[in-house]
């Protein structure tokens, strides 16, 4: 697969780009995200299906733009899709000559099942791991759902609910009930499916999280993996379904949304009602990430080797590049994890993060070097994203910003307390990682440490005099009930 490669995803609302670049063999960042809300299928449900010329025409000049960014990126490869707005429509093909003539650009119509497929396959790979989820993507045109069970995807479906659909056919002449009525005959194909929680693709439903993480004043501000309460969801749609344009914009919905907010308001609260889901997670991740995926992972069963973090491997290849002091150090606090956690109480839940932080602690030096704590900090939060919940994120960021420092501040703590684990546990992963970061001060080519434990005493043992190492571990705040002697 080439290093660079380009989606297009052609929808009923919105027109968008993404740009790319692969680090290693699965590893990947985002170089480029652009989107236009060209309104393609906009009249077209009131005038069967049939694409307007000027939304045609609008449409086209924004691929021509897109194509444009992709040249300067030098992308090798470019997939196009396009689904509900020209799947629908029966004029598709002047559209599709009109893009292979002026743009030399081959346009893939997918069906809705794949559609369908493409999200969840984004879901499951690049969100935390879902056992019995059911996601959903509201766009214009149709609405698509699958089941997620760990990685694997079943039950795709495909409806023609969407919200400029339902905003054309009932909402301009304000049918309420006939659009309910029309929403629940076609979600009678859910019946019988079981999901405790559900996983909010597309627009629509990220419009609807950023305003309630907003309004939360959740401490992490990132969508992706943002997780909240079913019923949260259901009371917010209920004021949005009754909000004025004023009131909407005092519930956070931006103006660019006030006329198809509702229609996708009313088929979201209609699913929530019909099922009994408890938790909802959103996803910052749709069909186009879905389709570079499906290029990607295509030798591979459409999923990443077991265990495999992709944003942990982005930063190794990205941002360390001591690798061998970066493994040194996970070695380290997994052998002391290992030793203490029980004295210590730490659920063992917390060694693979506490790991991750160890590895991924020097990130920073590639910033500056005297300020790389705080660099890891933030590129942390920001960019150990995909697979992790936002209590990880906010730990393992947490971890490596106190790392070889004090203990993580109270003011700290209280910021991200929801997130955080408690007090005792947070200062002993914390203390075992700047433990570990003082034996690798003199940079030791083998790791020939003996380590022993026994009633709180950690005895450490080593060939070498450790000057360096015992001067770092004098600096550093100790925690009550362990004691390190070397």
């Amino acid at each position: 697969m080439p290093k660079r490669v380009a989606v297009i995803d052609i929808g009923s609302n919105s027109v968008r780009l993404v740009v790319y670049e692969r680090t290693s063999r699965f590893a990947f960042h985002l170089l480029n995200e652009s989107k236009s809300k060209v309104r393609l299928s906009e009249n077209a449900y009131q005038n069967s299906g049939n694409l307007s010329e000027i939304a045609m025409s609008r449409t086209i000049d924004v691929l021509r733009d897109f194509l444009s960014i992709i040249s300067s990126y030098k992308a090798r490869k470019t997939l196009c899709i396009a689904t509900s707005a020209l799947r629908d429509a029966p004029n598709k093909k002047e559209f599709l000559q009109r893009a292979k003539k002026e743009l030399k650009l081959n346009i893939k119509i997918i069906d809705g099942q794949k559609e369908a497929y493409l999200g969840a396959i984004a879901c499951a790979n690049l969100l935390p791991a879902q056992q019995e989820s059911l996601t959903i993507d509201i766009g214009g045109g149709s609405t698509e759902f699958a089941l997620i069970n760990n990685k694997d995807i079943s039950n795709t479906i495909s409806l023609n609910l969407g919200t400029i659909r339902i905003k054309e056919l009932f909402c301009d002449d304000r049918k309420k009930d006939e659009a309910i009525e029309y929403i629940d005959e076609k979600l009678s194909v859910l019946d019988g499916l079981n999901a405790s929680a559900l996983v909010g693709i597309g627009g629509t439903f990220r419009a609807l999280s950023s305003a309630i993480l907003t309004r939360k004043k959740h401490p992490l501000n990132k969508l992706h993996a943002f997780s909240y309460s079913a019923k949260e969801l259901y009371d917010y749609l209920s004021q949005v379904m009754d909000a004025t344009k004023n009131e909407l914009k005092k519930l956070g919905i931006k103006a660019d949304r006030f006329d198809i907010i509702r229609p996708g308001a009313l088929i979201l609260q209609r699913v929530l009602k019909k099922l009994s889901i408890k938790d909802i997670v959103t996803s910052g991740v749709g069909v186009r990430e879905g389709a570079f995926l499906a290029d990607l992972l295509r030798n591979s069963k459409d999923r990443f080797p077991e265990h495999y973090s992709i944003s942990t491997r982005y930063i190794l290849d990205s941002h360390i590049s001591e690798k061998a002091i970066a493994s040194q150090l996970s070695f380290l606090v997994k052998k002391i994890f290992d030793l203490t956690h029980k004295h210590l109480a730490i659920d063992k839940s917390y060694r693979r993060d506490l790991s991750i932080a160890a590895k991924l602690y020097p990130c920073g030096n590639s910033i500056h070097f005297y300020s790389k704590n705080k660099h890891s900090y933030y590129i942390l939060q920001s960019a150990l994203e995909y697979g992790f919940t936002h209590k990880q994120i906010t730990l393992i960021s947490t971890l490596c910003k106190y790392a070889k420092k004090k203990l993580p501040s109270s003011s700290h703590i209280q910021k991200y307390k929801e997130l955080l684990p408690e007090k005792n546990t947070l200062d002993a992963l914390s203390f075992i990682l700047s433990l570990s970061v003082s034996l690798v001060a003199h940079r030791p080519r083998n790791l020939k440490y003996n380590f022993v434990f026994e009633d709180g005493i950690l005895n450490i043992n080593a060939d070498e005099t450790l000057h360096l190492s015992r001067e770092s571990f004098n600096k550093l705040d100790t925690i009550e009930n362990l004691k390190v002697i070397f």
